[in-house]
């Protein structure tokens, strides 16, 4: 492996940790409160939907961050995850026409939405470049075996 390749595969492996981590924390926030997400998805999604739900979503969810950071089946967990995000987008679209807005406490109440579309930048930049994932498992198996199903 070159030293660009080496490189471009830490990159890559940082960048995928990191946005296994941060959808990770969104997930594991079901498990742990699932209450919470009940009333967000009866109130802004118009779903009623029952605690078991909560935590298969959540369950489902973890599940995808675990393939995320260990790099297999990448186009699917990568894209997967990044679908999941593009929801959430759409989800808060208004806010992306006032990023600088502030409530009368003086905080800014449309910082997140930014945040999300830095995520969703990520999410893209992981998925264009996942032929040089070297560092994955998918990678692994793909050079070492040739196995394309991993990926």
């Amino acid at each position: 492996m070159s030293p660009q390749d080496r490189r471009d595969a830490a990159a890559l492996l940082i960048l995928r940790l990191g946005l296994a981590w941060f959808m990770f924390l969104w997930a594991a926030h079901k498990v742990i409160t699932p209450g919470q997400y009940r009333f967000l998805a009866k109130n802004f999604d118009g779903v009623d939907l029952s605690i078991g739900q909560i935590y298969l979503v959540g369950g489902v969810q973890i599940g995808l961050c675990l393939l995320v950071a260990i790099g297999i089946f990448r186009y699917a967990s990568y894209g997967a995850l990044a679908a999941m995000h593009f929801y959430t987008l759409t989800r808060r679209w208004e806010g992306f026409f006032d990023p600088f807005a502030v409530n009368g406490k003086g905080f800014p109440v449309n910082r997140n939405q930014v945040i999300d579309l830095a995520v969703m930048a990520a999410f893209i930049a992981l998925l264009l470049m996942i032929a040089r994932d070297h560092w994955s498992l998918g990678g692994t198996l793909r050079r070492r075996i040739g196995a394309r199903w991993w990926q």
